[in-house]
């Protein structure tokens, strides 16, 4: 018999048969954690930045550093940011990841633009501190650097715990790669616009720079930021989109960060953050120095290149997380998807070692962009490993554990830099050796501790989940 059906009417039924529009809010609130990232790293990228203007003589403009007087400062910034890491999984626990991270990026605007205030000390001042004299304007630089890292440390456990209630797994690295690469937006906006400011109006202006851009950062979250079960634009495609990771279903129970401290999961992070993270810092830390003392360039001409360094870190965030996904998606396992992208990623950052022995800068430019882009690729699945891993209610404090191990050995590298800085003369020969193993040792170790990609089991708490391992 033949279909007599209307084309009209077979339209409406397909109309009304089609899935209902997935909505796009979980992407505004990935735009407004790239934003809080950007502002996080213009703020801590100014000193470096400025590092070469200040190591010259008060006579000429700087505070008369030595490169262990900058190493120092850096080194009391990683110490304070890992302090505050040890902490900040739980104050975003219970302040909630909207008021935890705005009241954060309160404080950590406060903190930068106080580094201003030290141009009013006599540069020529010293104390003796722990046996050691040090001008009073490096003294007032490591308490600025003290509150910054303490607050700073709340971005990402806020960022990644944000980011695993707003995405399910299908999603998650790409959308960490995405907030991720506000870190290489602000280390490169940086560059451009600080030592202009800096040779204009001095260098103590270049802190205030941001303070706008924070407030209205600060405007909009408030406005914005709900949980998804609260949130009055998302459409219940979108939530239950969100809520499909079916086997993350746990009941709400607060937990005490011992609960996860020495689980195989967090160790396994803690490592990788251990080993790679202080060779960012390094990154973001020491190449304007490098820049100007093996090429011999003005400060203000090290903005391009910079700008080169970390706009390529850009792909790689956004690449590292978008390769994990995909190859999920084409049929990859979790466990093999993750482990291959960061594998792929560590050998990336191998060839680093030859950017301290070329005498072309521009090669030099080459050869640190793709290490620091593979670090971001890197960075964006070992991030998401914690989202894979670990429940919801303990992304938050594993990932502030990890990260303090992060800022743990950024403290020793960063001071270790500025020793071997001055003892050889300027070689970066040794640094950026020891930065291009770093990560081929950091997936060693993670797939050492976890061969498979296994869910934590928490001690006393209920689940809905099926089986603990994610995949073979």
């Amino acid at each position: 018999m033949a279909n007599t059906q209307s084309p009209e009417l077979a339209n409406e039924k397909s109309a009304a048969n089609a899935p209902a529009p997935l909505g796009k809010v979980r992407w505004g609130i990935c735009a407004l954690l790239f934003f809080a990232t950007t502002t996080n790293y213009i703020d801590r990228a100014i000193l470096s930045v400025l590092f070469p203007i200040l190591k010259h003589s008060p006579a000429d403009g700087g505070l008369g550093w030595t490169k262990d007087d900058y190493g120092t400062i850096q080194t009391i910034f990683s110490g304070a940011y890992a302090l505050g890491l040890f902490f900040a999984g739980g104050f975003i626990r219970r302040a909630g990841i909207k008021w935890g991270l705005f009241w954060a990026v309160v404080a950590w605007t406060v903190a930068s633009r106080a580094h201003g205030l030290v141009a009013f000390i006599d540069p020529h001042a010293s104390m003796n501190v722990f046996g050691q004299t040090m001008l009073t304007t490096v003294v007032a630089f490591c308490i600025c650097r003290i509150f910054l890292g303490l607050s700073e440390a709340a971005n990402f456990p806020a960022a990644i715990a944000a980011t695993a209630e707003w995405f399910p797994k299908k999603e998650r690295a790409f959308a960490t790669g995405i907030f991720n690469c506000g870190s290489n937006v602000g280390a490169m906006i940086a560059p451009f616009v600080v030592p202009a400011i800096a040779l204009a109006w001095g260098w103590s202006i270049s802190f205030y720079i941001t303070g706008i851009l924070a407030v209205i950062w600060l405007v909009l979250w408030a406005m914005y930021y709900q949980s998804p079960q609260n949130h009055k634009k998302l459409t219940p495609a979108e939530l239950a989109f969100i809520e499909s990771d079916k086997d993350e279903k746990q009941p709400t129970v607060k937990l005490p960060w011992s609960q996860f401290f020495f689980r195989r999961q967090t160790i396994a992070f803690s490592i990788g953050k251990f080993l790679t993270d202080p060779i960012w810092w390094f990154y973001l830390f020491w190449v304007p120095d490098f820049l100007t003392e093996k090429f011999k360039i003005k400060v203000t001409d090290s903005a391009w290149p910079l700008v080169v360094i970390y706009t390529s870190t850009t792909v790689g965030s956004i690449y590292g997380g978008w390769l994990s996904s995909h190859l999920i998606k084409r049929g990859w396992t979790v466990n093999a998807a993750r482990k291959v992208t960061m594998l792929a990623f560590a050998l990336c950052v191998v060839p680093a070692f030859g950017a301290a022995l070329v005498s072309n800068m521009w090669l030099a430019v080459a050869l640190i962009a793709l290490a620091a882009s593979a670090h971001q690729g890197f960075s964006a699945n070992i991030f998401t490993l914690v989202s894979d891993t670990v429940p919801k209610q303990g992304v938050s404090a594993v990932t502030g554990i990890g990260a303090m191990a992060g800022g743990i050995g950024s403290m020793i590298y960063q001071k270790s830099v500025g020793k071997i800085l001055d003892a050889t003369h300027n070689n970066y020969a040794v640094p950026f050796a020891i930065a291009s193993s770093a990560y081929v040792i950091a997936v060693l170790f993670i797939h050492l501790l976890l061969p498979r990609l296994e869910r934590m089991k928490l001690d006393n708490v209920p689940t809905t989940t099926g089986p603990t391992p994610l995949d073979p």
